[in-house]
């Protein structure tokens, strides 16, 4: 039972690690913890478009806020 538990962690290791590298290859910016976030938010059924509209969304708001602080500063 130990070896098929390890085996199932494994595949979820190099899933992740393949996950990650076409995140990187597509430059959307997210860490593994970030990924590993969105994909468990989508396998609770929430949809991968609008997942990635909020994402983008909240990008644009920091990006913002950070230009704001910069000019004031």
């Amino acid at each position: 039972m130990a070896s098929a538990a390890n085996a199932n962690l494994n595949a979820v290791r190099e899933t992740m690690d393949v996950l990650l590298e076409i995140s990187r290859l597509l430059n959307t910016g997210l860490d593994m913890e970030s990924l590993s976030i969105c994909v468990r938010l989508c396998e609770q059924g929430i949809n991968p478009e609008a997942l990635a509209s909020v994402i983008r969304e909240l990008r644009k708001a920091s990006e913002s806020l950070k230009a704001s602080e910069n000019s004031t500063s």
